[in-house]
């Protein structure tokens, strides 16, 4: 099993409201670049922030990268529109940053970004688990979702789900493309070039390629991969599909997230990580509705052998101690590290 990781950023996740509160956007789209450091060196290498939360939740990526450490899963990074350098190994596939939503076009080279990401996809020959990270990315997968005219539930990685003010967004970009809600039933590629973000393209074609392959392909996320797999559908890829999301997800969305994939034809697992069996503030912040999904979170949980979910836990401590969080919430052992203001805001499902 590999994990593969696309990692980009947009301009819609500088909306006000829509992200974490009171992010700086200089920091904040530097999150997907230390995001794909922690998930291959347990710590940022070359980024200058630390994706940690006020309240001491880490980024979904130190959940990843505990798990790797137990498990040992190979990783694949997938430039998917990096605003920022990062010191991690990526595959270049030439794709920019999206723009805001609200522009007439977020992702002018949708087309393309999935032709060549579809050539990768058909490329790799181990079973896939395909994760994202993406600031703004239920924003915008709100915005692919109805632009596609399925049933627009998304997650968020605030403890209060903003979905309103997200709506409004979503309906400001469906007029500014001169769309309205399912215009692009027949034209995935459409919606995600008016409204997605570069990280979709990327995940849909990999996905493609490799489901054509014959391999097995798991999308490792919420209802921002929910998305990506009804974009699959609506382009008649109909090849067998699962995703694999956190026990936070579902607790958050409910009956909706089954129920979605029923109408996908895609497999649902869902895991608990156990967090609150554990007396740590970053496992607390999760099981209070922090940051719940994202960096291929809940697709790593989901390979974690029984009896294991224990030192998965343990690595995860160790990891919160590297990246300045300990138990209480206080200085961990790297005190100069630099945080964001706030974690990965809307980066989560």
């Amino acid at each position: 099993m590999r994990v593969i990781l696309p990692a980009g950023t947009t301009e819609t996740a500088l909306i006000d409201g829509i992200s974490a509160a009171g992010a700086a956007p200089e920091l904040m789209e530097h999150t997907p670049s230390a995001d794909v450091e922690i998930l291959e060196y347990g710590r940022p290498t070359t980024t200058p922030v630390t994706p940690v939360s006020p309240n001491g939740c880490p980024t979904p990526a130190a959940v990843t990268r505990a798990v790797r450490e137990v498990v040992g899963f190979d990783t694949t990074v997938v430039d998917a529109g990096l605003a920022q350098p990062t010191g991690a190994p990526t595959v270049d596939l030439g794709i920019e940053p999206g723009a805001d939503v609200r522009a007439a076009e977020a992702v002018p080279g949708a087309d393309a970004i999935f032709d060549r990401a579809r050539s990768f996809g058909s490329s790799l020959p181990d079973d896939l688990l395909i994760g994202e990270t993406v600031p703004g990315g239920t924003t915008t997968a709100l915005g692919v979702l109805t632009a596609l005219g399925e049933p627009t539930g998304v997650s968020s990685s605030l403890p209060q789900n903003p979905i309103e003010r997200k709506r409004r967004v979503v309906d400001e970009a469906l007029a500014a493309s001169d769309l309205v809600a399912g215009d692009c039933e027949d034209d995935p590629l459409a919606a995600i070039r008016a409204v997605g973000d570069p990280v979709q393209a990327t995940v849909a074609g990999i996905a493609a390629g490799a489901l054509e392959s014959g391999t097995d392909v798991t999308l490792a996320g919420g209802t921002q991969m929910v998305a990506v797999a009804t974009a699959l559908r609506h382009a008649d890829v109909d090849e067998p599909l699962s995703i694999a999301t956190t026990s936070f997800v579902e607790d958050e969305q409910g009956d909706r997230l089954g129920e979605a994939c029923y109408r996908l034809n895609c497999e649902l697992t869902v895991t608990d990580p156990g967090f609150d069996a554990r007396d740590h503030v970053a496992m607390d912040r999760y099981c209070a509705g922090e940051a719940k999904e994202g960096v291929a979170m809940g697709g790593a949980l989901s390979l974690v052998p029984d009896g294991r979910m224990d030192d998965v836990l343990d690595r995860l401590e160790a990891i919160c101690d590297r990246l300045g969080i300990d138990a209480d919430g206080g200085p961990g052992s790297d005190p100069e590290a630099e945080t964001n203001p706030e974690t990965e805001g809307d980066s989560g499902p």
